[in-house]
């Protein structure tokens, strides 16, 4: 920057040397190339405050939490007018659990200013390399570790799962709904809790069916594990299970296919899942999803950080008060009067009347 500064100072002076001016034209096109600015490129690249993410191994396009993470990502580099790559926004994609702390350093080596683990899965990488690099800052999302220069991120997870359960009991004609989950930890147990109560607060005769498949990334377990559940007369499967949550969908699919009357319904999970259910331009599976602001975190924690409000040593929680967790409109596959009793108890919920358990109650 310093070298920068000396050439206009000496193009403004030597103006008369067309040799000089035409160099000092030379640079001053280059950082607005790079920048991608037409307006205010080097005080952009003055302020400019980058970011990245490191997926967990269900990858960036899972239709779920990485890809609301990578959107949020996305959404704080367009409000600063930032471009994908070194000095503004990236992502790097684990295939195994083994990358997640060379993903991690690939992106301090490339000098990104904060730098997203998604994924409870990440914790001890994101913990590992934080100590490693005390004067680097990390965000570490639906985990927590002990550190200065990391900031936790968790939801009530439970609180929005406990509205799908009252949307999923209510809309089920055979009295049997069905959880589909990843792998058992306890933010996927937190769904699982806050789905169970949710359905017998409506239904306390409600049967439901809980499975974890113990992956992520594996669309055919998610898809072997819908086909016994409906099979067995399930008709409404809530799934937070990534990647894996796409097999859920592929069987209802398959099966409104074969039988346009079928009443099966998927509820989708963290982002907006109503185009993973479409089976034409007229017939649709998915029943709702429970919305996780994911994205909505990593804006708001990326612009603290770029204020010089980087939160670190402390967990962030977001739930129905802070508008962290809610579903997402049914299209009118939910009618009025459910519709109705579900706000109600997310009413009740956010104002600290119901309590919401993170475990099933044995």
């Amino acid at each position: 920057m310093k070298k920068r500064k000396f050439g206009l100072v000496l193009s403004s002076v030597l103006a008369a040397s067309a040799i000089l001016g035409a160099c000092g034209t030379k640079d001053e096109e280059k950082p607005a190339k790079d920048s991608g600015n037409a307006s205010s490129g080097e005080s952009n690249k003055e302020e400019a405050f980058s970011v990245a993410m490191v997926t967990d191994v269900g990858g960036v396009d899972d239709k779920s939490f990485n890809q609301s993470a990578w959107e949020g990502v996305q959404a704080y580099g367009k409000e600063h007018n930032l471009k994908r790559g070194e000095g503004g926004f990236d992502y790097l994609q684990s295939k195994t659990d083994a990358d997640y702390e060379t993903n991690l350093n690939n992106l301090l080596r490339r000098n990104f200013d904060l730098v997203y683990g998604i994924g409870y899965m990440m914790a001890d990488a994101v913990d590992a390399v934080a100590s490693e690099n005390p004067e680097k800052h990390f965000a570490l999302i639906d985990a927590e570790v002990k550190a200065d220069n990391v900031v936790n991120v968790l939801f009530k997870e439970q609180e929005g799962a406990f509205l799908a359960g009252v949307a999923a009991a209510k809309m089920s004609k055979t009295g049997k709904v069905g959880f589909v989950g990843g792998v058992d930890i306890p933010v996927i147990n937190r769904f699982e809790a806050g789905f169970v109560e949710g359905a017998k607060a409506v239904n306390p005769k409600i049967e439901i069916k809980s499975k974890y498949t113990g992956a992520f990334d594996k669309a055919d377990l998610g898809k072997i594990t819908a086909n016994s559940m409906y099979s067995s007369g399930v008709d409404v499967i809530f799934h937070a299970a990534g990647a894996t949550g796409n097999g859920v969908f592929s069987e209802a699919k398959e099966r409104k296919k074969k039988d346009p009357d079928a009443n099966v319904w998927v509820i989708g999970v963290d982002a907006d899942q109503y185009e993973e259910g479409k089976v034409d331009d007229k017939t649709n599976v998915t029943l709702t999803s429970m919305l996780k602001g994911v994205n909505t975190a990593v804006v708001d924690i990326s612009n603290k950080a770029k204020n010089g409000e980087f939160p670190g040593g402390k967990t962030l929680t977001y739930g129905l008060a802070e508008d962290g967790v809610k579903l997402a409109d049914s299209r009118g596959a939910i009618p009025a009067d459910v519709q109705t009793v579900i706000d109600e108890y997310k009413e009740k919920i956010a104002k600290g009347e119901i309590k919401v358990p993170e475990k099933v109650k044995k």
